[in-house]
């Protein structure tokens, strides 16, 4: 019992204790004020942004940052309009009459497709700009208050978050001349479908040599994309991109697809056609009263008398096929993150095949071609 009286009286000892630092630490806590905040471009007011700083900076928890209303009720009396009070006088003005240590102000405004924050601390007892942070991010206004927030780490010294500063400060844009090269490489995915002889002999049973495959078939691969040429708006591009499909029927059939590709940057607007090399099983065959017949089926002595075509056939041997692809499709952008959808047509004698193919690639900054 006493042991239990002892810790209850060393616990209230020690929380009135951590009151009285608390309150004093309170009471010498730099006093901070914010009037307003300038904003140019955005879909939010001065009114907005200044909420999003005050209320920032109270989570942030290191000034005492001077309540709002009483903010506004002395510059109300005082005649002052916040719209028009962002220089380093009329702050250090109000800041004397608010009794506050600093003052905070700045502007955030939209400049092209990036948005740049600047904010000012300035010391009213000195009367000069004690701290100046100037950052850029991409044009993400629905992330306003992270952004915010990194700008207040930044004045009060705490390091922000790498991976959000990698999602949104806007480095400079990697200038594309015809003395660069830019090399845009990443995965894709997507599916086929087939027309013709070719989805016969795809769809058909083993039974009759066909792969008893689907008609639509899932792809996989990884482009390797490479600029040779940038005028202007204009990209010329050299792309070479592996792939592997039907492996939802438990196929394996690779190809090899190498385009000339052709960019608007701006609208990330392309097209390309280049040869596509399969591997496919094939074998000599025709179509008697609707069904598959090889031709070694057919008597030698009756042969001659048939026309035989080489199709797909899993009792065959492997062979090299070679066609055209014609692609066309646009590029979605975010940062320097590329998100590319594209649809694609590869027409044959014995069948057409059509697809659609999405992917992500992040464009690197060029490297300087001395030659």
């Amino acid at each position: 019992m006493k042991t239990t009286k002892l810790f209850f009286k060393l616990a209230i000892t020690g929380l009135f204790f951590a009151l009285i630092i608390n309150n004093a630490e309170s009471q010498n806590r730099v006093k901070l004020g914010v009037i307003s905040m300038d904003t140019k471009g955005l879909q939010v007011d001065n009114q907005t942004m200044t909420s999003l700083v005050h209320l920032e900076l109270e989570k942030a928890n290191v000034y005492e940052v001077l309540d709002r209303y009483d903010v506004a009720n002395l510059v109300r009396k005082e005649g002052i309009d916040v719209n028009d009070c962002f220089g380093k006088t009329c702050l250090v003005k109000i800041g004397k009459l608010l009794e506050a240590d600093k003052m905070l102000s700045g502007s955030v405004e939209k400049f092209g497709d990036k948005i740049i924050f600047i904010f000012r601390l300035i010391d009213v007892k000195s009367n000069r700009i004690e701290k100046t942070d100037v950052m850029e991010f991409i044009d993400q206004q629905d992330q306003l208050q992270i952004m915010v927030r990194m700008c207040i780490n930044n004045i009060i010294g705490v390091e922000n978050d790498k991976f959000l500063l990698d999602l949104l400060v806007n480095y400079d844009q990697p200038i594309t001349t015809s003395r660069t090269t830019l090399s845009l490489n990443g995965p894709r995915v997507g599916f086929t479908y087939a027309f013709g002889d070719v989805a016969e002999r795809m769809t058909a049973p083993k039974s009759e040599g066909g792969l008893d495959m689907y008609p639509v078939s899932n792809i996989i691969g990884y482009q390797y994309e490479k600029q040779f040429l940038s005028s202007g708006d204009f990209q010329a591009l050299f792309e070479v991109l592996p792939t592997v499909s039907g492996l939802e029927s438990g196929m394996f059939i690779p190809s090899l697809t190498t385009m000339l590709g052709f960019r608007f940057n701006k609208s990330g607007i392309e097209f390309g056609l280049g040869p596509v090399f399969r591997v496919s099983k094939l074998a000599y065959g025709k179509y008697i009263d609707e069904k598959w017949v090889l031709s070694t089926e057919i008597p030698a002595e009756e042969r001659k008398d048939h026309v035989f075509v080489k199709q797909i056939d899993r009792r065959g041997n492997y062979h090299l096929t070679t066609g055209m692809i014609f692609a066309a499709g646009k590029t979605f952008r975010s940062g320097y993150l590329n998100m590319p959808v594209n649809i694609y047509a590869s027409p044959q004698k014995n069948g057409t095949i059509v697809g659609i193919i999405v992917g992500f690639n992040v464009a690197n900054r060029p490297k300087l071609d001395r030659n």
